[in-house]
C-alpha cells in the first residue's frame, strides 16, 4: 500500500477536488483500472436501461458468469462520492463478483451530483432495484434471490436501499457493502487520523459532499447518513468490508453495530494497512483480491450457493 501511495504522489496528478466534476470523472476513469486485476472474461456481458420514476432512463450493465437461468442477482451501486465514477470504472470488480460468486451483477450508472443532487442517486437506486425484482426473470435471473451492494457513496445507497426494501417488504439476501459512507457528519477519529496522504483525502470528501447535499437538514437525512435511520430491524444481513487506514472505517464499524444492535446478522472484515479505495487495486495489493473472495463468499453464502 505504502508502494502504491508513492507512485501517485510521484505521479502527481492534480487532486479530484481541484477539478471541475466533468474533469473529475475523466481522471478517474483513465486511472480506474490501472491496479485492477485482469479483466476477466464472462459468458454475458450486456448492456441495457432501468427506466427511473420521473422517466429517465437509468445505463446499466448485465454481468454473468454462464447462460443458465435463474441465477441469483446483485444490483452493484459504484462509488465516487455521488459525483464520478460510472460502469466502466467498476467493470473490472463487477467482473469479478460475478466470476467469483457464480451470480448475475447489474452495474448501475446512477445520476451524479452536482446536476443531479441529493436524493436523486438514492431514487435512482431504489428504482433500479424494484424494477430488477419485477423483471428479474425476462433478465434470467431468479427473483426470489436478490442482494445489493456497493463501495463507498455506493455503499451508502445499497444501505438505504436494504432500509427500504425492507420497508416494502421486498426479501433481500444480502447487503454488501464495502468502506460504506454512513455518518452525517465527518466526525469520527478516523476522519482526523486519516485525512491526509491515504487516497481519500478531507478535502475531496468534503467536495463530493458538498456537491450532493446542500443543507444540515440534507446531510442529516437517513438517505445520505443511514446511522441516522430510525429503525433498522429486519433489514438484510450484511457483509461490510472496511480499510483499516481510510477517514470511513469509524462510521463502517458503528453501522455494523447499530446493524447488530438491531438483530441483524453482520460479517464484517477490516483489511489492515490499507486505504479507501483499495478494493480496485487487486494487481498491486493481496488484500483486494482476499476481499473479492471475502464478498463473493459472503454472495455465495447468502444466495445459497455452498
Amino acid at each position: 500500500m505504502r508502494s502504491v501511495l508513492e507512485r501517485m504522489a510521484r505521479a502527481g496528478h492534480a487532486p479530484l477536488h481541484t477539478r471541475s466534476p466533468q474533469d473529475a470523472r475523466m481522471a478517474y476513469q483513465a486511472g480506474a483500472d490501472v491496479l485492477e486485476v485482469p479483466k476477466a472474461t464472462l459468458a454475458r456481458v450486456e448492456d441495457f436501461q432501468i427506466p427511473a420514476r420521473d422517466g429517465h432512463a437509468l445505463p446499466a450493465r448485465l454481468y454473468a458468469p454462464s447462460t443458465d437461468t435463474g441465477l441469483p442477482l446483485l444490483l452493484y451501486l459504484h462509488g465516487g462520492g455521488f459525483t464520478i465514477g460510472s460502469i466502466a470504472t467498476h467493470d473490472i470488480l463487477c467482473r469479478e463478483l460475478a466470476r467469483l460468486a457464480g451470480c448475475m451483477v447489474v452495474s448501475l450508472d446512477y445520476r451524479l451530483a452536482p446536476e443531479r443532487r441529493f436524493p436523486t442517486a438514492s431514487n435512482d437506486a431504489w428504482d433500479a432495484l424494484q424494477w430488477l425484482a419485477t423483471h428479474a426473470r425476462t433478465l434470467g435471473a431468479d427473483p426470489v434471490r436478490l442482494a445489493v451492494g456497493g463501495d463507498s457513496a455506493g455503499g451508502t445507497l445499497a444501505a438505504v436501499n436494504a432500509i427500504l426494501a425492507r420497508d416494502a417488504g421486498l426479501p433481500l439476501a444480502l447487503q454488501l457493502l464495502i468502506y460504506p459512507g454512513c455518518a452525517a457528519h465527518q466526525d469520527t477519529p478516523s476522519h482526523a487520523t486519516f485525512a491526509r496522504g491515504l487516497v481519500l483525502e478531507e478535502p475531496a470528501i468534503s467536495w463530493f459532499f458538498g456537491n450532493y447535499v446542500q443543507s444540515r437538514a440534507e446531510r442529516e437525512d437517513w438517505r445520505f447518513a443511514p446511522l441516522l435511520a430510525p429503525d433498522v430491524e429486519d433489514v438484510a444481513p450484511a457483509w461490510i468490508g472496511l480499510a483499516e487506514c481510510d477517514p470511513l472505517v469509524d462510521e463502517g464499524i458503528a453501522y455494523a453495530d447499530k446493524l447488530r444492535l438491531a438483530g441483524v446478522a453482520v460479517d464484517l472484515d477490516i483489511y489492515r494497512g490499507v486505504t479507501h479505495e483499495f478494493i480496485k487495486m487487486g494487481r498491486a495489493i493481496p488484500e483486494a483480491r482476499k476481499a473479492h473472495a471475502d464478498a463473493a463468499r459472503a454472495l455465495r453464502l447468502a444466495f445459497h450457493l455452498e
